[in-house]
């Protein structure tokens, strides 16, 4: 997926009806503009770490937010999120871990590599909704970041 334009918010989340929830509980709620999904972490380290630069995209292109899921195929969240987090450029976005799992190792592991935020997806129905809409105000319209003072 190549894009030069801003992105909000950076899905990368492997079960497609929790994205379709998370979609369109934060489009629903209007505080993005643009959202980018994809299903695993090879998606999304390809996406945050071009190979080579194109004529299309000639620059990385930041999301404000990243929602990340831990346990995915292929390349797992704790990985993109230890490789982000390598990245001088990428370390200060906001990654918010959103996952279904409550173990208390993965929430210690995904903190000690830089986790702003870490949450565990609710079971029912108008939990999850409320749970994103919060999610999507405070780390999109309340929290100030660096980047809004440039």
């Amino acid at each position: 997926m190549i894009t030069q334009q801003p992105v909000d918010v950076l899905l990368v989340e492997d079960d497609a009806f929790d994205a379709e929830l998370i979609i369109r509980e934060i489009k629903k709620h209007g505080v993005i503009n643009n959202l980018v999904h994809l299903r695993d972490g090879e998606e999304a380290l390809n996406f945050i770490f071009p190979e080579q630069e194109t004529p299309e995209r000639t620059k990385r292109v930041l999301p404000k937010l990243i929602l990340l899921d831990i346990k995915m195929p292929k390349v797992n969240g704790f990985e993109v999120l230890e490789r982000i987090k390598m990245d001088d450029q990428l370390r200060k976005i906001p990654i918010v871990i959103l996952t279904s799992s409550k173990e208390s190792p993965d929430i210690s592991r995904g903190y000690a590599l830089g986790a702003n935020s870490y949450i565990v997806k609710p079971v029912s129905f108008d939990k999850f909704s409320a749970t994103i809409k919060e999610l999507g105000f405070y780390w999109l319209l309340v929290n100030q970041t660096e980047s809004q003072y440039r």
